[in-house]
């Protein structure tokens, strides 16, 4: 393009030619002022809108300011609803604590009342002089978190606590700790003694509980009955499995109360004292029996039941 400058000023005319680089930068630079010129206006009229009170600007940026505000709104809703689902988890695992707790205390032997596991625990303190500060959104979120995981942690903990709990009690109740006679004492203890009936040396393998015929016979711990018949020498005798290959013996009964392959639990009542058999006189021979051979009850017996 060839741009031709005449004046009277000039000896003579001027001949501008300008190519596609040229034609260019001036695009360019038109553009920029165009643009330039644009946003001062925009800006003139956003700065100046609520003075001018011009409807339209108004409305444009109430419109805006609606829009800026629902997506507000919405980030708080899907925020509220997210704390809202752990919260309900947090419920759910500490509503899992507090029926731990009360299983555990229960095994523990505290009354679960005792412990208070469904009141919020007492708390308090001085004002301190560090100013508080207010706990922000993304703070908030770490908090229930760091919550979630420490409750998860606590209810594995006491999960496995409460099994070893479980099996610490099945261990105590499958123990024949408890007497099987209520008020008897000893007439004759475990090991060698002089026979009543020969008056020779003999190994007792039992012990003997002296009561008044007819007195209720309990079972020392929990189990199986095996036996309940009449034996020539022990005369109405019962055995009861408690596994772990140990059985208890009642012997001398006057009746039996339960049958081969009852279940009975510890402190059950199974036979009455009686003088059936090989006997002198109404007592309860009791016997303790691991894998076949004679233990001494009294070892038993003295353990915590």
């Amino acid at each position: 393009m060839n741009i031709i400058l005449v004046s009277e000023k000039l000896p003579k005319a001027r001949t501008i030619t300008l190519g596609w680089p040229q034609l260019a930068g001036l695009a360019a630079l038109l553009m920029a002022a165009v643009l330039v010129t644009a946003a001062a206006l925009n800006y003139g009229i956003l700065r100046f809108a609520s003075e001018l009170n011009v409807p339209y600007v108004r409305d444009v940026l109430a419109s805006i300011h609606q829009q800026q505000q629902e997506k507000h709104q919405s980030y708080l809703q899907d925020n509220l609803n997210a704390m809202a689902v752990r919260l309900g988890q947090m419920q759910a695992q500490l509503l899992r604590l507090d029926t731990l707790g009360e299983r555990l205390a229960k095994l523990a032997g505290f009354k679960p009342q005792d412990l208070m596991f469904n009141e919020v625990p007492g708390r308090g303190g001085a004002v301190s002089s560090i100013p508080s500060q207010n706990l922000s959104l993304g703070d908030f979120t770490r908090q229930v978190e760091q919550l979630t995981r420490q409750l998860e942690d606590r209810g594995d903990k006491l999960g496995l606590l409460e099994s070893m709990f479980t099996l610490e009690s099945a261990r105590k109740k499958l123990t024949p700790t408890k007497l099987p006679v209520e008020g008897g004492w000893y007439s004759s203890n475990f090991g060698w003694r002089i026979d009543p009936f020969t008056g020779q040396r003999a190994f007792h393998e039992g012990i003997d509980f002296m009561a008044e015929e007819g007195t209720p016979i309990y079972a020392a711990a929990a189990g199986v009955v095996v036996y309940s018949e009449f034996h020539p020498q022990y005369g109405n005798m019962i055995e009861i499995d408690h596994g772990n290959d140990l059985i208890t013996r009642y012997a001398h009964a006057s009746r039996r109360l339960v049958k081969v392959g009852d279940i009975v639990l510890r402190g059950s009542r199974i036979a009455d004292v009686g003088r059936t058999g090989r006997a002198t006189g109404a007592h309860l021979h009791f016997e303790v029996r691991q894998r076949g051979a004679a233990r001494n009850p009294a070892q038993f017996l003295q353990l915590p039941g």
